[in-house]
């Protein structure tokens, strides 16, 4: 299965939603903090090239933020990057 890596602060709410929905396909994921972590504000943004978050990696193909995830999954494409069946 691959490695999905998400940055988020406690208080954003799309990075609820992606949370929520990468709970949904039961994907385990690594939650980076970047509001606690300033060294990992600047990993998120050398690596996604931007400065808001949620900012989603699936190994190391950079999904984007939450709303680019959920096109992923209204395209039919989320579950074959994620290396699950479909629902």
């Amino acid at each position: 299965m691959p490695k999905v890596v998400m940055y988020t602060t406690a208080v954003c709410p799309y990075c609820v939603r992606a949370k929520f929905m990468l709970k949904n396909k039961q994907v385990d994921y690594e939650e980076i903090r970047i509001d606690t972590d300033h060294e990992a504000m600047q990993v998120m943004m050398q690596r996604s090239r931007r400065n808001t978050v949620p900012q989603i990696f699936i190994d190391e193909y950079h999904v984007g933020g939450y709303d680019d995830m959920a096109a992923l999954e209204m395209a039919g494409r989320l579950d074959e990057l994620l290396g699950v069946a479909e629902s």
